[in-house]
């Protein structure tokens, strides 16, 4: 792993770029275990300043130091972002090897599963939960809700993987060797499909923290929790715009926009690793 990690920053530009600003920002959110302010509490600073000396992302109209708060708000992002990336690339590899591997009717009952999930439009079943839920949704819940749709499509990806897996060689050299259908899926063929899912983690957290950007900015999550989303909300709620706070805005859409651009590129940069034809000539081979 450190070998790939070595190669990808030396000869990929974007992959180096990327993990730059994912660096950078997840230092920036790490930084809210040392703040000295709850971010829960409003009217702790001079409301309405800008970005100053004394407060370097400004305040907002709620009295609240925007540099701390948005520390806060990106760390429960980036948390979110990573819990459903995590919850559902376990489904997906769970789903994607078995109907890869196991073929037959399993295979035809996992996609059909598979297919259903895709189907289900994610966007109303979310506001639903959150009308069903309300004031009991935290984080943790809205994350798992999220990964149970965050799956089928990086499923099927595995499975196309599994099935060329499953008549190589090595494969037949496993049965042969009385290595049971789990332990073959998990030491003979999840080593194959890990850079897939290291791609994918990255794209699925692009997709969940821009959804739940999204669903909150409309007020459909707890709106006491810091998040991007809330912190767009509240800015919106106060007419951030209209009364000339356009840090409040700005700044966490500026950071949000590097963040998606970070994860795009190693997204990218991880895809073309995959490909060896695509990696050999990055490296002039």
């Amino acid at each position: 792993m450190f070998a790939v990690f070595r190669d990808l920053i030396r000869y990929n530009v974007e992959f180096a770029i990327g993990a730059v600003l994912v660096t950078v920002i997840v230092i920036f959110a790490g930084l809210s275990f040392f703040s000295p302010v709850d971010p829960t509490q409003i009217y702790l600073a001079i409301p309405d300043q800008p970005p100053g000396a004394q407060y370097w992302f400004g305040t907002n109209s709620r009295g609240q130091d925007m540099f701390w708060q948005l520390s806060f708000a990106f760390r429960n992002t980036l948390i979110f972002g990573l819990t459903v990336a995590l919850i559902s690339r376990v489904i997906s590899i769970v789903v994607g090897l078995a109907a890869g591997y196991m073929g037959g009717w399993v295979d035809r009952v996992l996609m059909f599963i598979n297919d259903i999930f895709v189907a289900i439009p994610i966007f109303p079943i979310l506001i639903l939960f959150y009308f069903v839920l309300r004031s009991n949704l935290n984080g943790f819940t809205l994350a798992l809700a999220m990964a149970c749709f965050g799956w089928p499509y990086d499923a099927r990806l595995i499975r196309s993987v599994t099935l060329g897996l499953r008549h190589r060689e090595f494969t037949r050299q496993a049965v042969f060797a009385g290595m049971s259908p789990m332990k073959i899926m998990l030491e003979e063929h999840l080593p194959y499909v890990m850079p897939i899912v290291f791609a994918t983690t990255m794209a699925n957290m692009i997709w969940s923290i821009g959804l739940e950007v999204t669903l909150a900015v409309l007020g459909f999550t707890n709106i006491n929790i810091p998040t991007v989303g809330t912190t767009l909300y509240w800015a919106n709620n106060h007419s951030a715009m209209v009364v000339g706070t356009w840090w409040w805005i700005l700044i966490p859409v500026i950071i949000v926009v590097l963040l998606f651009i970070g994860l795009f590129l190693l997204a990218v940069s991880l895809n073309e690793y995959i490909d060896p034809r695509s990696r050999l000539r990055r490296m002039g081979a």
